[in-house]
């Protein structure tokens, strides 16, 4: 659970809409990613690369309970580090296998395009261009249990509570 990526910093109240435009929830879910930030950020996702990770201001995914994690992982992105997530978003982000930490002052720690260094079970952060470290929420072992499992379906069947 190390994750080494590439940063790509938005600001606070980051809606779900914004990730996952309402139209195209309709669309197959492999072509769900290729829409994510259309309208605030027009060719962004073309830009992602597998490994990737979100760095956020405040409240981010607030909005409805879309699978809005789901298209992130989708995308390629293995992390989201944010000042405050929707709690909502972040059942989400549980229930699909997408890590994300809550990190107060990650958004001043890290420009666009840095690289973030991140020790999810320990919850650490660091900027290897300026060395700063940060502590993030760690995760309840419950829902860390969910994760590791692969998301919410896969833990349910692991603990024989969903046939296949």
């Amino acid at each position: 659970m190390h994750f080494t990526g590439r940063v790509w910093v938005f600001g606070d109240d980051i809606n779900t809409d914004l990730i996952l435009p309402t139209p195209v929830m309709a669309l197959p879910q492999a072509e769900r990613p290729k829409h994510m930030f259309e309208a605030n950020r027009p060719g962004w996702v073309q830009q992602v690369q597998p490994g990737d990770i979100i760095v956020a201001g405040r409240n981010y995914g607030t909005g409805s309970g879309r699978p809005a994690a789901q298209v992130m992982k989708d995308a390629g992105l293995v992390c989201l580090l944010a000042e405050s997530i929707n709690g909502l978003f972040f059942r989400n982000c549980v229930n699909y296998a997408f890590p994300a930490l809550e990190v107060a002052g990650i958004v001043t720690a890290f420009v666009e395009g840095d690289t973030a260094e991140v020790d999810f079970l320990a919850a650490t952060v660091r900027n290897p261009r300026t060395g700063k470290i940060l502590q993030g929420a760690v995760w309840p072992a419950m829902l860390m249990n969910i994760l590791q499992a692969g998301g919410i379906l896969a833990s349910l069947r692991r603990e024989g509570l969903l046939r296949s």
